[in-house]
């Protein structure tokens, strides 16, 4: 039995190297050429666009094991023991543009690239949590006055 819960360890115990490059791909994505464009020039103006990454990535391992003691005919008792294990892991990285800034002969500006949809979300995200919470807060004070 020893033996067999040594050999669970040993094999399901998860490869750091594979985690390590996983991680390690999901951060190539993002370099200098990633994050700023290349340079479109027009007439005397020169725009590069600046870009925001998001990186996420998850990763995890289970294993167990267990003993089934049974009698055999003489009545020793033997048993079967099983092990088990298994993982799995995943990531994603997202860009989206967050400014355009614009050389020319009037100098440097950055246009900053508003998301509208982004706002709303967070806008009525915002808004349905402090309703929710208004909800609360008046449930619990007419619970108190009861009392």
């Amino acid at each position: 039995m020893k033996e067999e819960l040594k050999t669970l360890i040993i094999e399901s115990t998860p490869n750091q190297r594979a985690v390590n490059t996983l991680i390690g791909r999901l951060f190539d994505v993002v370099h200098n050429s990633s994050v700023f464009g290349a340079p479109v020039i027009a007439g005397e103006h020169t725009v590069i666009t600046a870009s925001e990454f998001t990186v996420g990535m998850g990763a995890g391992w289970g294993g167990g094991g267990g003993f089934a003691p049974e009698e055999n005919t003489e009545g020793a008792e033997v048993g079967s023991a099983g092990t088990g294990g298994g993982g799995g892991g995943g990531g994603s990285s997202m860009a989206r543009p967050v400014a355009a800034i614009i050389i020319g002969p009037q100098g440097v500006r950055v246009k900053p690239i508003v998301d509208p949809t982004k706002i709303a979300i967070a806008f009525f995200t915002t808004f349905f949590g402090m309703m929710i919470t208004l909800a609360n807060a008046r449930r619990f004070a007419r619970r108190a006055a009861r009392e």
